[in-house]
């Protein structure tokens, strides 16, 4: 453990594009650090090499996924396979994620490649367990699969991510006071109408944010290859807060 890391709670992105990832680029992924311990949120197409530029593969704690999308949990099968086929594997990796939503990435394996190296956990909302130093609340928020919202408490910090959602009530509850809010923002102000329920807006961060009091915004899950200034700007127009767009490497230090 780092000096940096007993200081206080830290995130830092991996990636965060949606849908596929851009040229350099890595969709969804997110690295917690608190406490010696670490958390990776959506290993999504393309996290796992920036992962580990920085962080062993055994050195992962638990991994928490929002939903069975593939650009928001493709690289767990490289991060298991990392682990369990290394020269000493690890205890099982501790994963959570909503019912049924990794029975995709975990069968790219037959099942004695991965035998002992993954322990899976569902993410019930209204049931809050713990994860190491933290706290885990989960929101069922709609998208076109299970979706969980996320929010982690510890070091008297709260992180709260939206995974991919559609308009909802529960985002504010799910934000609230929170030091950092990691919202999705397809789109800087309109989701086409066929993804309206499942998709939100840069302009849509902004409003949760600016409602539920968050002290920090970061916009993730824009298209690939799109400038950031039009989400900015969206955002921007509700929320007055600390504002920025999820780029690799982009660190927080709460």
């Amino acid at each position: 453990m780092t000096a940096g890391e007993s200081a206080g709670v830290r995130l830092t992105v991996l990636g965060g594009c949606g849908a596929w990832p851009a040229a350099g680029q890595a969709c969804s992924g997110y690295l917690v650090a608190y406490d010696g311990f670490r958390v990776l949120i959506d290993p999504g197409y393309a996290t796992l090499p920036r992962l580990l530029a920085s962080t062993a593969a055994e050195e992962v704690d638990a991994v928490l996924v929002s939903h069975g999308h593939p650009d928001h949990c493709a690289d767990l099968n490289p991060l298991l396979r990392a682990r369990v086929l290394g020269a000493a594997p690890p205890p099982a990796l501790p994963v959570y994620a909503p019912p049924g939503a990794l029975d995709a990435v975990l069968a790219l394996d037959r099942p004695a490649m991965l035998a002992g190296g993954v322990e899976l956990l569902e993410l019930t909302p209204g049931r809050p367990c713990e994860v190491g130093p933290f706290r885990l609340d989960a929101w069922s928020l709609p998208h076109h699969v299970p979706n969980a919202g996320l929010r982690l408490t510890g070091g008297g910090r709260v992180i709260a991510y939206t995974g991919d959602t559609g308009p909802a009530d529960e985002l504010v509850d799910l934000a609230r006071d929170a030091d950092l809010l990691l919202a999705e923002a397809t789109y800087p102000e309109w989701v086409p109408e066929e993804d309206a329920r499942h998709l939100s807006t840069a302009a849509d961060a902004g409003r949760t944010a600016s409602s539920a009091g968050a002290a920090r915004l970061l916009l993730t899950h824009l298209w690939p290859d799109t400038p950031h200034e039009p989400a900015l700007d969206a955002a921007s127009r509700s929320y007055t807060g600390h504002l920025a767009v999820a780029t690799a490497g982009h660190t927080v230090h709460l």
